[in-house]
């Protein structure tokens, strides 16, 4: 009880302190997020915010908080839930919890490459995806590219699915990751992203899963000497505001906020790529093995994963969909 009274002053503070302010006609939109400052999403955001001070005459601003200063993803989206933050970033994997239906998203092998990943999400089934939220209150808004997720080990290297069974592989806090190492043969560990470092470091897990940038940026390869790309998941992240905000701007307002994030989203793609160059150059010079498996020994072990949706008509039919999009 004492917990939750002090989670309810937190809030109310921030409400406070983060909650979108006007000062003399100009509106400040607060948006929280946990990535590091020279992540491509945060360079793009930081493009968003110059691009609509500038469509919007300087009448609405973006302030950026990033690095967790605000909390975890997710208690960044429960902020924007009380309308206690404008907006943030998060991973598809987290915003499932939020809603359930985007988890589709984080099936293993669901998507044939990048391509065919963008055509879903800017296409109507993205668009209808994004929408589920907001009677959740989150406002969905589009869709920054978070490449591929793929293994990586403190001391034993992963060639195949076999080499996964009995190490403990930390996950986000999401049942489809959690379902997807299980059938892998691992055990799957939901731990902060702040606190993976020193789990790795201190043996609490075995290993990881995530995209290349991610593992560079959090130096993560200090620790962690082999990294698998075996590619399991192409899980976008998702940009948000809340309906709190959203429904206190005028339809201008929204058009202009709409334009520079669409910009930045195609912004970030270009550095994202550039990121993933840069961050596999680096992780192998730092002495990290990079293990190119065959992808079908990890799709074959799961590919009967998606047949436990079969009685859900509505959400198997999204997923035959999304394997039709060419």
């Amino acid at each position: 009880m004492r917990n939750l009274i002090c989670l309810g002053l937190i809030y109310i503070f921030l409400n406070c302190l983060l909650g979108c302010k006007e000062v003399e006609d100009v509106k400040v939109l607060r948006l929280g997020h946990g990535l590091d400052v020279s992540h491509s999403v945060h360079k793009a955001m930081t493009k968003m915010g110059e691009d609509l001070a500038k469509l919007s005459n300087g009448k609405l601003k973006i302030e950026i908080y990033p690095s967790q200063q605000l909390g975890t993803e997710r208690q960044c989206l429960e902020l924007l839930q009380i309308g206690s933050l404008d907006m943030t970033k998060v991973s598809v994997g987290v915003l499932e919890n939020f809603a359930p239906k985007l988890k589709v998203l984080g099936l293993p092998f669901l998507f044939r490459n990048r391509e065919h990943s963008f055509k879903v999400l800017d296409g109507p089934i993205g668009r209808a995806l994004l929408d589920e939220g907001e009677q959740y209150w989150l406002k969905g808004l589009g869709y920054y590219d978070a490449g591929s997720r793929s293994f990586y080990t403190v001391d034993k290297p992963v060639k195949n699915p076999a080499d996964l069974e009995g190490q403990k592989i930390r996950v986000m806090e999401s049942a489809t990751a959690m379902d997807m190492v299980r059938d892998l043969g691992g055990s799957p560990t939901p731990i902060s992203w702040g606190e993976l470092y020193t789990a790795l470091q201190q043996g609490v897990v075995d290993g990881a899963e995530n995209n290349l940038p991610s593992f560079y940026l959090s130096r993560h390869y200090e620790v962690a000497k082999y990294y698998t790309l075996d590619e399991h998941t192409i899980l976008p992240d998702v940009l948000l505001a809340g309906t709190q905000l959203w429904n206190k701007l005028s339809v201008e307002e929204q058009g202009w906020l709409k334009q520079a994030v669409d910009a930045s989203i195609l912004y970030q793609r270009k550095l994202w790529l550039e990121a993933e160059n840069e961050a596999l150059d680096a992780v192998e010079k730092a002495g990290v093995q990079i293990i190119r498996p065959d992808k079908s020994l990890f799709s074959k072990r799961v590919k009967d994963s998606f047949d436990k949706y079969k009685e859900d008509e509505i959400f198997y039919e999204l997923i035959k969909d999304i394997q039709a999009t060419n």
